[in-house]
């Protein structure tokens, strides 16, 4: 099983507002100063997180919990501008001249928080490693020699010098710098691959920030990072270090921002919707992010399969949805209503594709096929979309559920589970008795980030079990064009075929909405709607 992109938790996958994920128990926000780098006389910057699901591996981190912190903690060859422009972080340069063979020339010097140096060898050695573990070999995929179970080590990797190594890719690949900037590609110590899990719980990290201590992990409560002193990028914190304190619930996370308790908030619940702006005038945001929401319905269940009936039904359900409606009553212009299966802020993004007319709210349309799927066979059964009761979704659940309930004459309703964590581990099983919320923040600014990695045959993060060859060849082809506009054309035909088949439910793209106490100051969103921490003023 391949390595699944990152989920949105409230994204896997998944967030800002569109991922109100929280998970764990509210902490004390830390005054206590830093060693070392700009923030040494600057105090701790306190924010919002939620307890990883998995160690902290960089390859193998599947959601925004872990996610955050893992970008915050290391330095890969690119990194990513507020906008999404790649920036050169390790790497002086990357060159090819057919789009397969890339020669990757690093500025040298960098070090992990051990000591030790950071070479050609260093990314050798942790991608070779990363892409024959099966929850890393998905972003190896096209690597000469990789298997997509991780069974086989690259061939195409080799060291130049101390400073040079070469990456041989079986297709060509024109966006592959843009990928590097994405944790599954930092590099690792020696010292990670003696045992991996126990490396996950107190990593060592070559980033802009690092653990404050070994034990700086509070399971269920929070993680506080210090700055690390010998990071030279282009990513310097001008603060002291972040704690990530690990809520329930946003409505206690907001609370204490409100009090003062909390510096930074990167999602609002929906409770402070109307708000949230008067509570924190000139220290609120509201911009568009990489971020999709919507629903998965799995193709295991019955009813539901990869036939006519359940075509017919996904469309009817589909149909049945006033996106708009709920959008601007639920969430009060913090969102806006999809029309296709990626963002508005990633290159080729377009609302008017071909098929996204199943996106609009037709209710005796949607009537019409689902009484053609019952003389199918009849459905009696409790229609259910499950979610995380710790992200704050319960609400829109509700309303949803109300629109196919009311539309479609069945019983629909909301199924609770108490974490993020608890929702994905029957996703993951494939023990779901419905639909699941399933939402997804952007790894890199690439409409193939948003598709390839929820929706191909061979993708981890395809708990629902969605397997179209028509799909996968599309897919396959863009990301061998030759040109980004080429590339957009085929993404585009790859969600008609998204359209007709509706592996997901798309309801909306999630802005990033956040607030900040008068603690702090510089408080920036980036394109993944995640904040710039390290731009984070605080006395």
């Amino acid at each position: 099983m391949s390595r699944r992109p990152r989920l949105l938790r409230g994204s896997i996958a998944i967030a800002a507002s569109g991922m109100l994920l929280l998970a764990g128990c509210a902490g004390g926000g830390g005054e206590t100063g830093a060693t070392g780098g700009s923030g040494d006389s600057a105090a701790i910057v306190t924010t919002n997180g939620s307890e990883p699901q998995n160690p902290l591996i960089t390859y193998a981190t599947t959601e925004t919990g872990g996610g955050k912190i893992l970008t915050a903690m290391y330095a890969g060859l690119v990194s990513y501008s507020a906008d999404g422009e790649v920036e050169n972080e390790l790497a002086e340069s990357l060159e090819s001249d057919d789009n397969i063979t890339w020669t990757i020339t690093l500025k040298g010097g960098a070090t992990f928080t051990n000591g030790e140096e950071i070479t050609a060898q260093t990314f050798v050695d942790t991608w070779t490693h990363a892409a024959q573990d099966p929850n890393g070999a998905y972003w190896y995929g096209n690597f000469k020699g990789v298997s997509e179970d991780g069974s086989t080590a690259p061939e195409g990797l080799e060291v130049v010098d101390d400073t040079t190594f070469t990456v041989t890719l079986n297709t060509p690949e024109a966006d592959f710098p843009m990928r590097l900037g994405y944790t599954a590609y930092m590099p690792l110590p020696s010292v990670a691959f003696e045992d991996m899990d126990a490396f996950g719980e107190s990593p060592i990290g070559n980033g802009p920030y690092m653990l404050e201590s070994e034990d700086a992990w509070r399971h269920d409560e929070g993680i506080t990072l210090v700055t690390n002193p010998d990071y030279e990028g282009n990513r310097t914190p001008v603060n002291g270090g972040i704690e990530f304190i690990f809520y329930t619930g946003l409505d206690a996370a907001y609370a204490d921002v409100q009090s003062g308790n909390l510096d930074v908030l990167d999602a609002v619940p929906d409770t402070a919707f109307g708000t949230y702006e008067t509570d924190f005038p000139d220290r609120n945001v509201n911009q568009a992010a990489a971020i999709y929401q919507g629903f998965n319905i799995p193709f295991y269940l019955e009813h539901f399969g990869d036939d006519e009936e359940g075509k017919l039904r996904r469309e009817a359900i589909s149909l049945s949805i006033n996106r708009q409606e709920i959008t601007d009553t639920i969430f009060q212009g913090t969102r806006t209503p999809a029309s296709d299966f990626t963002s508005p802020v990633v290159e080729g993004w377009s609302d008017s594709l071909p098929g996204s007319e199943v996106l609009e709210y037709d209710p005796e349309k949607a009537q019409e096929l689902w009484a053609e799927a019952d003389a199918i066979s009849p459905y009696d059964d409790t229609f259910t979309i499950s979610y995380n009761a710790d992200g704050g979704h319960q609400a829109w659940v509700d309303a949803v559920a109300n629109n196919i309930s009311n539309t479609l004459g069945i019983q629909a309703e909301g199924k609770s589970y108490p974490t993020f964590a608890a929702a994905l581990e029957d996703r993951a099983n494939a023990t779901l008795t419905g639909a699941t919320r399933a939402g997804w923040q952007g790894d890199y600014p690439s409409q193939g980030n948003f598709l390839s990695g929820q929706y191909q045959s061979n993708a981890a993060s395809n708990y629902e079990q969605y397997d179209s060859e028509a799909f996968d060849a599309k897919i396959a082809e863009a990301a061998q064009a030759p040109s980004v506009e080429e590339a957009t054309k085929l993404y585009a035909e790859a969600q008609e075929i998204l359209f007709e088949d509706l592996p997901s439910i798309p309801l909306w793209y999630s802005n990033a909405v956040g607030v900040w106490a008068d603690t702090v100051d510089n408080v920036v969103f980036g394109w993944d709607s995640v904040p710039i921490y390290d731009q984070i003023t605080k006395a």
